[in-house]
């Protein structure tokens, strides 16, 4: 029969006739004759894409070539790669009996050719173990054939297992030889050989239990080899046959059993590990795709495998638990069928019972966010039996849960992460929600503080988005601090904290939480709805904070303090000694972290409604507001707020002005704040206490509200309409408290682009009612130039210009000089309209100049007319004779004009 035709019946062209194969053999021992010439063989088959592409009898394989006693030619990977090569062609060939219906006529012929393309192979295998007799070499040939002993298909099952127990056999024909590190990949090749020993095929359970029986007495020899016996390969072949019991094709699981019992003294910790894993192999692609009977005999085996490896070699799975969970976890992904899963999850539970922590400890490097697989390994701890115990386990996550997400060397640590992760899972099973209310306070605490560490915290790559299988959709990116906030809000809604839950999700307070600036502010917001709502838990919680306020580093204990500040509204405080309430609040005034002394004053604030405690907070008031400066604006505006209380419950004949000027002192520089809110609020805010000022007047009170005149007049232009309101209404209540007569344009918001005699009028005005204050006035308006909004430099440039040339008696060298160095700087600005208002100030500061007679500081004073276009000469002959020396004013002036021109 022709190639041609063997490849109509789906047989390779390689598969050729005995007649061919004799000839291919008798020259392939010619080529064997010589180093060089068997090289350029395996390189010629190579090149060709292996055995299976060889069309003509001359090219066939060197597998039929006797075996040569030459150093090996093939390396480690060409080796593995001849190998996968020739199985994969072998193996994927139709059954026997698929290839003769095919053609009735020539099965005869197809029965001869399948079982000399197996002897040929076997012959392969058995010559490059002759040629490499390691254990390398013998991992290299029995590894390829593994995953075919797991196939769907009988026949390829069957050829698969056939192939292991021949080179087992020829193995041990060639012994005595001494494998120093042991049988290569004994475990799984045990694994998958006692799997088969409960296939639906008897021929191939029978097969499998000789290769089984073959395997223990290599065992035996390599012991007695150790030992120096002498021993009859035969006889204890035979012995170990009658050891291990007849093949029962009934109820395999006995033979099963018995082979896990007495393989005991070969299997170490790597060895058990790969018997498990190679258990679980055989739950792959479950019973729709090996047919029903086959699916459940499969199985029963992995899970007779897997229970009693454990029940009788447990202890020597210690050390490789890491290993065998994450072996497990790998395998999830493969199995689908709810039995078979089950049967794969077996480990988790019978390890956790005898190893908890070393099975928390490995479940927590679980690749994170956790997919179904990860999340279903955590809730096997307690939900199939044997299970741990619960309280063990929680403890041992709350542990984790108290670890910073950052070791010492620096490095970000998943732990807390996993372990929040993994608590969620446990509080998704009814049956755990009771035990975790043992706890409940001091999870809740360690969540809120892992909320804030875990703030831009950036993980390890394990935690990364993947793929969903089924949708091809890439997940949104996974934030670390989010996956926390849903852990907290978990726990909350499982110890029946509902209402508090809802309450934090219509004012926002999860985002909050989840944000470096506002955690405080989510945390209280929390406390606060546990207060309103009467959380039951509230009591253990306040004594627990007690100590925990004095822990940790500053985010530790902002979270603590924020949540402990709120609590003070409880009747329980009234037990707890001064010291720990008032006595920490007030240490908190002088702490060096802003948010610290904000939530101190909450606290303070809280504790005044208290009738015993009102006299003692009121007298802390000054330390209060002295804490707020040089703070953020946003916490000043939440300090602020919160001290209203305090300042409206004291009597204002007893109450030092000194206080509310510090307050002002406070609340005056965030008039620039760039947030509206901020500038808005203490705007507002400046006013009101303003409206609490009662004579006498002081000089400290008149100093600040004259201080407050040029921020106000250049705000109320920045285009706002609420904040120009409330700037129109703060600077009334100033001009009342202080009968100041300002021109009416100075409560005006319209814009000063179109009414410059008004901007010159409120100058002077200032200049001659405040002349001692001018220079001040010109300091804050040069400040507001320089302002983030275009608006505020702009009016800022307007007011320059009018104010300087009002100041003409008393301007000095060094304020002309920084003025000019400002308005050419702003002839720069991004904005256009404040680039023209800058230029359109130096020309009326110059114009100004010629003008007006400005005095010299040893009185001398000097007079001209205003050159055409004000542009001046830079020499000295047309100027009176009164004016011709160089004096500073002229030098200055000529200088700026001079860069002008440029």
């Amino acid at each position: 029969m022709s190639p041609q035709g063997l490849a109509s019946v789906g047989l390779p062209l390689w598969f050729c006739s005995k007649a061919e194969n004799v000839k291919a053999v008798q020259k392939g021992q010619d080529l064997l004759e010589g180093e060089g010439k068997k090289k350029s063989m395996m390189k010629k088959m190579m090149v060709r894409g292996g055995p299976q592409r060889c069309p003509l009898p001359h090219s066939m394989p060197h597998f039929l070539f006797p075996p040569s006693h030459t150093q090996p030619i093939l390396g480690v990977r060409e080796r593995a790669e001849l190998v996968n090569t020739c199985v994969r062609s072998v193996f994927s060939l139709p059954s026997v009996q698929a290839m003769q219906e095919r053609d009735e006529a020539k099965a005869e012929d197809i029965q001869t050719l399948y079982h000399q393309t197996l002897d040929a192979l076997q012959t392969l295998l058995n010559a490059l173990f002759i040629e490499d007799p390691t254990p390398a070499g013998l991992k290299s040939i029995l590894e390829p054939l593994g995953p075919w002993m797991n196939s769907g298909k009988a026949h390829e099952r069957a050829r698969a297992v056939n192939s292991n127990v021949s080179v087992l056999n020829h193995t041990l024909l060639t012994l005595p030889f001494f494998m120093s590190s042991g049988f290569p990949a004994l475990g799984l090749l045990l694994g998958r050989l006692i799997l088969r020993i409960g296939d639906p095929d008897e021929e191939i359970g029978r097969e499998a239990l000789d290769g089984i029986t073959i395997l223990y007495t290599i065992l035996e020899l390599q012991k007695r080899a150790r030992d120096k016996e002498e021993t009859n390969k035969k006889e204890l072949y035979e012995s170990n046959k009658r050891f291990l019991g007849p093949y029962n094709p009934v109820s395999p699981c006995q033979n099963i059993l018995r082979v896990i019992a007495e393989f005991g003294d070969f299997l170490g910790p790597q060895q058990v590990k790969d018997l498990l894993l190679a258990a679980l192999e055989g739950l792959k692609g479950g019973s729709e795709a090996r047919g029903k009977d086959s699916g459940e005999m499969m199985q029963l085996a992995s899970e007779v495998t897997l229970s009693s490896v454990l029940e009788w070699y447990r202890h020597r799975a210690l050390e490789v638990i890491p290993e065998i969970m994450q072996g497990i976890y790998m395998q999830l992904s493969h199995i689908q069928e709810p039995r078979a899963r089950e049967v794969a999850l077996l480990p988790v539970s019978l390890l956790a019972s005898s190893f908890m922590t070393e099975v928390v400890v490995a479940l927590l490097m679980c690749p994170l966010p956790l997919d179904s697989n990860g999340a279903e390994m955590w809730r096997q701890l307690i939900l199939r039996k044997p299970s741990c115990d619960v309280r063990d386990l929680l403890d041992l996550l709350l542990t984790s849960l108290k670890e910073k997400p950052v070791t010492k060397k620096g490095r970000a640590s998943i732990v807390p992460l996993a372990a929040a992760s993994g608590l969620c899972e446990l509080l998704s099973v009814n049956s755990c929600v009771c035990r975790v209310r043992r706890i409940y306070p001091q999870l809740l605490l360690a969540l809120l503080i892992q909320v804030h560490y875990h703030i831009g915290l950036n993980l390890p790559s394990r935690v990364a988005p993947r793929k969903d299988a089924k949708t091809d959709i890439q997940p949104p990116a996974f934030v670390p601090v989010h996956w926390v906030v849903k852990v907290v809000k978990t726990l909350l809604l499982k110890m029946g904290c509902s209402y508090e839950a809802t309450s934090l999700e219509d004012q926002g307070g999860w985002e909050l939480m989840g944000q470096a600036e506002n955690h405080h502010r989510g945390v209280s917001l929390l406390a606060r709805a546990m207060v309103h709502y009467s959380c039951q838990e509230l009591c253990r919680i306040l004594y627990l904070l007690i100590p925990l306020l004095e822990r940790g580093d500053e985010k530790h204990k902002i979270t603590a303090t924020a949540f402990f500040v709120e609590l003070l509204q409880m009747e329980q405080v009234r037990r707890i000694p001064e010291e720990y309430s008032l006595g920490r609040m007030v240490e908190g005034l002088s702490h060096r972290d802003p948010v610290m002394k904000v939530l101190s004053i909450r606290g303070l604030v809280i504790l005044a409604r208290r009738t015993e405690k009102t006299a003692k907070v009121q007298a802390l008031l000054p330390s209060m507001v002295k804490g707020l400066k040089n703070v953020d604006g946003v916490l000043v505006v939440e300090a602020v707020h919160n001290l209203k209380t305090i300042f409206k419950g004291q009597d204002r004949k007893l109450m030092d002005s000194s206080v509310y000027v510090e307050m002002l002192q406070v609340l005056l520089p965030h008039f620039s704040d760039s947030r509206e809110d901020v500038r808005l609020s203490c705007i507002n805010i400046y006013g009101k206490v303003v409206q609490k000022l009662r004579p006498p007047r002081t000089q400290a009170m008149e100093e600040q509200l004259i201080n407050t005149l040029v921020p106000l007049l250049l705000i109320m232009q920045e285009g706002n309409t609420k904040v120009g309101q409330k700037c129109v209404k703060t600077l009334f209540r100033c001009s009342c408290f202080m009968t100041w007569e300002l021109p009416k344009k100075a409560y005006s918001r319209k814009p000063w682009d179109n009414q410059p005699q008004a901007v010159a009028k409120i100058c002077k005005y200032l200049v001659n009612t405040h002349r001692e204050n001018a220079f001040n006035f010109l300091g804050q308006s040069l400040e507001y130039a320089k302002n983030s909004r275009a608006s505020i430099r702009k009016s800022s440039v307007m007011f320059i210009g009018s104010l300087v040339p009002c100041m003409e008696s008393i301007m000095t060298e060094d304020w002309l000089n920084e003025v000019k160095g400002a308005l050419e700087n702003l002839r720069h600005d991004p904005e256009a309209s404040v680039c023209i208002c800058a230029a359109q100030a130096q020309d009326h500061i110059l114009a100004s100049c010629w003008r007006n007679s400005w005095p010299l500081p040893r009185g001398d004073s000097w007079m001209c007319d205003p050159a055409t276009t004000h542009r001046w000469s830079p020499s000295c002959e047309n100027l009176p004779t009164s004016h011709q020396r160089r004096s500073w004013i002229l030098q200055a002036l000529n200088s700026w004009k001079m860069s002008l021109k440029q």
